[in-house]
């Protein structure tokens, strides 16, 4: 594709934030979050900035050099670990209080989560709006993979639209067989992917 990807640092904070709100602005997930259009827009930021805060803490982020794509991933160890009871609540409580939804999504992609094996978890991936379509998102993605198939490492994700489904199909996720069901929104898909023998690696 000719545009290389690297680690974004402590000063791609608000270029990655602007970035992470204009991809997903409109997407179902966000506006099931924030129904009002006009809230949207004012509180979405800081619902990015938190979760890109978070990445950027305990794990990494890559960015494409022109600054047209990103993915936030986290390593997530096979050894079982203490949920953070208090983080959903402690994010609502950072980005809008009085939003429910802002929490309860949190707990429900957290109930969603395998664990027992060691994986990385690809937390959310963006593209600025004009450039979608053109497969940043997959260089992102396979970025990765290529190491995890390398490692024997498994990946994962939740899948928030049908259309991202199927592109994550094609890279090798596998529904995990239950939908993270929004109430009275939409569903988002958990997806695995286990590691692949270097000669079948890439689709």
């Amino acid at each position: 594709m000719g545009v290389a990807i690297r680690r974004a640092g402590e000063g791609d904070r608000e270029t990655v934030t602007q970035l992470l709100d204009e991809a997903f602005q409109n997407d179902p997930v966000s506006s099931w979050v924030f129904p009002d259009a006009d809230h949207r827009r004012r509180t979405h930021p800081l619902l990015m900035r938190v979760f890109l805060d978070t990445v950027l803490d305990a794990g990494y982020v890559d960015v494409m050099e022109d600054g047209s794509a990103c993915a936030l991933w986290l390593s997530v160890p096979a050894e079982a670990h203490e949920e953070d009871e208090d983080g959903p609540a402690q994010v609502r409580e950072a980005v809008d209080p009085d939003n429910e939804r802002v929490e309860l999504i949190g707990r429900l992609t957290a109930e969603a989560h395998p664990v027992g094996a060691a994986h990385e978890y690809l937390w959310m991936i963006a593209a600025t709006p004009e450039r979608q379509g053109e497969g940043l998102g997959t260089a992102l993605v396979r970025h990765v993979l290529e190491r995890c198939d390398g490692e024997g490492r498994a990946a994962y994700l939740e899948a928030s639209s049908a259309r991202s489904r199927v592109l994550y199909e094609r890279l090798g996720f596998v529904f995990t067989g239950s939908a993270v069901d929004l109430p009275d929104g939409p569903q988002m898909w958990p997806m695995w992917r286990e590691p692949r023998a270097p000669e079948t690696a890439r689709p």
